[in-house]
């Protein structure tokens, strides 16, 4: 059992995974990977399995070894762009109205999506863009390395322990534990391994989540 961070004085700061946390898109990120492998004549259930893992490069290098990584990453942002176009998605119930209660330069969102993206999705759902903002582009190793969320602390000004790191996959959760911070998980019928608190969805989580970041409420 890992023990939680405790944050000192009144700082407090929240980082936002985004898709499969704010944004309900895993589906969409499943179709994208089924259209990439049958283009490439690749079994999708085995292909999808893998991605949700690793990071493309390594993707590419398990499921189709004898390819250029570079084509294959051409291809695969063709159709995550226009899937981000076209694509038929929303945010979870709560997350715009938890995101405009956060005060500015107090949150941040983590990706390892490209931000372009979070931009479109975000504009098509209606949720607002914080100051901070680290994608796949903004470091060189994507969770479960720690690195993006320390990366968003040092933005921010904050130290580890005066974070709390919203997720719903192992990957982020693992990061945000080896970031040291205290860890939430949403939106997954059982707990992800690890992390201090979970609830079943994103908007049971909000008013605890305002809580932390006003400092009246406890991350345990």
């Amino acid at each position: 059992m890992i023990s939680e961070p405790r944050p000192s004085g009144a700082k407090r700061y929240v980082l936002f995974d985004v898709d499969g946390t704010l944004i309900d898109a895993l589906d969409n990120q499943r179709l994208v990977w089924r259209t990439w492998a049958a283009r490439y004549g690749l079994d999708p259930d085995e292909v999808h399995r893998v991605a949700l893992r690793t990071r493309p490069m390594e993707t590419f290098a398990q499921v189709a070894p004898d390819r250029d990584p570079h084509e294959c990453l051409a291809a695969l942002h063709a159709l995550e762009d226009e899937d981000v176009r076209t694509g038929v998605y929303g945010a979870f119930d709560g997350a715009a109205e938890l995101l405009g209660a956060l005060r500015p330069g107090t949150w941040g969102l983590v990706t390892s999506n490209y931000e372009h993206r979070v931009r479109g999705r975000f504009a098509r759902t209606g949720l607002p863009v914080p100051e901070v903002v680290v994608d796949a582009a903004a470091v060189t190793e994507g969770k479960p390395s720690p690195v993006p969320y320390l990366r968003a602390a040092a933005l921010l000004g904050a130290r580890p322990e005066e974070c709390l790191v919203i997720e719903d996959a192992p990957s982020g959760v693992r990061a945000g534990l080896s970031a040291g911070m205290a860890v939430w998980g949403v939106n997954t019928a059982t707990p992800v391994d690890g992390v201090h608190r979970h609830f079943a969805t994103l908007s049971e989580a909000a008013d605890a989540i305002l809580a932390f970041a006003t400092g009246s409420g406890s991350p345990a």
